[in-house]
């Protein structure tokens, strides 16, 4: 690839970004004022940010509970999620969704879903809606091992096939569904590797180096543009964090320390800043310079989620669906 440092700076702020804000979640959310069940996705960030890069803003995407990465890829609102997750009428699902329910349609984020596997079929949906519709976009759909044991992702992907619809799948293999690891699950490669190209073209990827993704997905979406149908991509990464909430959960036996130490030595952050240190697309200075901005930016957000109000009783009511 032939990326120009601009470029490469962009992608390396948006992954930076969001292993801070992730941080900083973690960090407060033992005072228990987000009133909100969190999934953090420290570890996984080259994923979101490798795949939106190729993206236009137009382009839509899906996604599921461990979501916050995709949202600000994609471009959505740090400080209205930062408010959703303090259930704020400034929210970006006006403090009604939380973690898990979020969404910004101005940047083509769909809305994530809690149930697992949920978002997969809405993915395939907004393609079909995009082909119907003649449209010059494409659909993205983002969910992990746990999902990729569901049945609606097999129904999904051969609808897509059939239909050669402008799609995406986006497996995030982090290893682990809550605590089960995909080897006691899956009893080996997933069967969307063997299939013809002609019906779907099936990646495998280093998930925790974002350029290797970001190629990846390029791939994909050029052949999605051009009419060529659905595309596979299975990202190999961690969850260097529990499954739900903050902190480590080594403790709980089902992995060992060194496993997850293991992971963190390939950390995507890391790597890629090394990378930019190594060929001189920044300097260290530079790499100060960049976080101070991002922190004073989620000292801000987090500054006015606090003071934002929460929805009215009599409110509450408000956006439901009724017949």
């Amino acid at each position: 690839m032939n990326l120009s440092r601009e470029t490469l700076l962009s992608l390396y702020f948006h992954m930076l970004r969001i292993r801070k804000v992730e941080l900083r979640i973690e960090s407060l959310y033992p005072l228990d004022e987000m009133r909100t069940p969190i999934h953090l996705c420290i570890g996984q960030e080259a994923v979101a940010v490798g795949v939106c890069g190729v993206l236009r803003k137009d382009d839509l995407i899906s996604s599921n509970h461990r979501g916050h990465g995709h949202y600000l890829a994609k471009g959505g609102n740090l400080q209205a999620m930062i408010a959703e997750l303090y259930c704020r009428e400034t929210g970006c699902s006006k403090g009604r969704g939380g973690s898990m329910h979020l969404i910004d349609t101005s940047v083509g984020y769909l809305g994530s879903s809690s149930i697992v596997g949920g978002c997969i079929p809405i993915g395939v949906g907004l393609g079909l809606a995009i082909k119907m519709q003649k449209q010059d976009r494409i659909s993205v759909t983002f969910f992990g091992d746990g999902a990729a044991d569901q049945g609606v992702l097999y129904e999904s992907v051969n609808f897509a096939a059939l239909k050669r619809l402008p799609v995406i799948f986006v497996y995030e293999n982090n290893q682990y569904s809550v605590c089960s690891h995909v080897s006691a699950r899956q009893a080996g490669d997933i069967l969307f590797h063997g299939m013809s190209p002609e019906l779907i073209r099936s990646f495998r990827a280093d998930g925790n180096s974002l350029l290797e993704v970001y190629d990846t997905a390029r791939e994909a979406a050029e052949r999605a543009r051009a009419g060529h149908g659905p595309s596979f991509i299975e990202c190999q990464t961690y969850r260097v964090r529990g499954h739900a909430g903050s902190g480590p959960d080594t403790a709980l036996g089902y992995r060992k320390a060194d496993e997850v130490a293991a992971w963190e030595a390939k950390c995507p952050v890391i790597r890629f800043r090394d990378k930019l240190l190594a060929d001189r697309a920044i300097t260290e200075e530079g790499l100060v310079d960049m976080e101070q901005k991002i922190e004073a930016e989620i000292d801000e957000a987090f500054r006015l989620a606090r003071q934002s109000p929460l929805p009215r009783e009599e409110d509450l009511a408000l956006y439901l669906f009724r017949e």
